[in-house]
């Protein structure tokens, strides 16, 4: 049943908000010149749209980072969104949840077409401009946005502190690790993430260390390693380092996989 468990926003950088549903997942608002950009909608709980509007007035393109609910529920209150196609899959399967056809019949919406975004691709907002990586991972279409300009990057889940890793849609952690190899670039054009269930940024360096974790577990150097029971049955967590003298905005950095799916 639908409950509205309220939204909390906060400018991160001018012109750059977090959006912060009920402390279960996050969106982010990117206002340029021209448009704005709203990145992920969350779960809908919440009129997304509504408080965006408190933000900005401008025209609107909404992305969103992958297929997940808790990142593209909040698309019902817009008229399309962008996504990778190799996540559609996974947003089908969501849609067809009974409490999600219940909340949107119940509220008379329905979830809008979705566009097609992918690496390579520029969103200009006039003055700020979004660069599109893949990030296969976490997801087979996960997408990095780098605010170029201001010198973000936004992951959603593909690099986060708690990285699910053990989805039976992951991608095998080789596959993952080569991934990041691939923007690992991007760590001189970054300072700063912000991820799918932020309340805070991170460091750049967060992005390394989390490839250096998974790397870890391909290479066995999983001793510390402990049992991860989810609702989906039992994985492993594997702990990583981060480094010191940075900012993170938590204490706890793990990688949970699966033993079957290291690649």
């Amino acid at each position: 049943m639908y409950e509205d468990k309220g939204m909390y926003i906060s400018e991160i950088r001018p012109g750059v908000y977090l959006l912060d549903e009920a402390h279960e997942a996050t969106g982010f608002v990117v206002i340029g010149k021209d448009k704005a950009c709203v990145i992920d909608t969350m779960i809908s709980y919440t009129d997304v749209k509504k408080a965006v509007r408190s933000i900005t007035d401008k025209p609107l393109i909404v992305i969103n980072t992958h297929g997940h609910p808790d990142h593209i529920y909040g698309n019902i209150f817009f008229d399309e969104a962008y996504i990778n196609l190799k996540d559609i899959p996974l947003t089908k399967e969501f849609i067809k949840e009974p409490r999600f056809i219940e909340g949107c019949e119940m509220r008379g919406l329905k979830m809008p077409p979705f566009k097609e975004i992918k690496g390579g691709d520029v969103i200009d907002l006039g003055g700020r401009t979004l660069h599109i990586y893949d990030m296969p991972g976490h997801t087979p279409g996960g997408i990095l946005l780098h605010l170029k300009e201001d010198r973000i990057l936004f992951t959603g889940d593909a690099i986060n502190h708690h990285l699910w890793l053990q989805l039976p849609h992951s991608e095998p952690l080789k596959e993952c690790a080569e991934a990041i190899d691939r923007v690992l670039f991007l760590e001189n054009e970054a300072d700063i993430i912000l991820h799918g269930h932020a309340r805070d940024y991170d460091d750049i360096s967060l992005m390394r260390c989390v490839r250096d974790g998974i790397w870890e577990i391909i290479n066995g150097e999983t001793q510390e390693d402990k049992p991860y029971p989810w609702f989906g049955g039992q994985a492993m967590q594997h702990p990583f380092k981060v480094c010191e003298g940075k900012h993170y905005q938590q204490d706890d950095h793990v990688i949970c996989y699966d033993t079957e799916n290291i690649g």
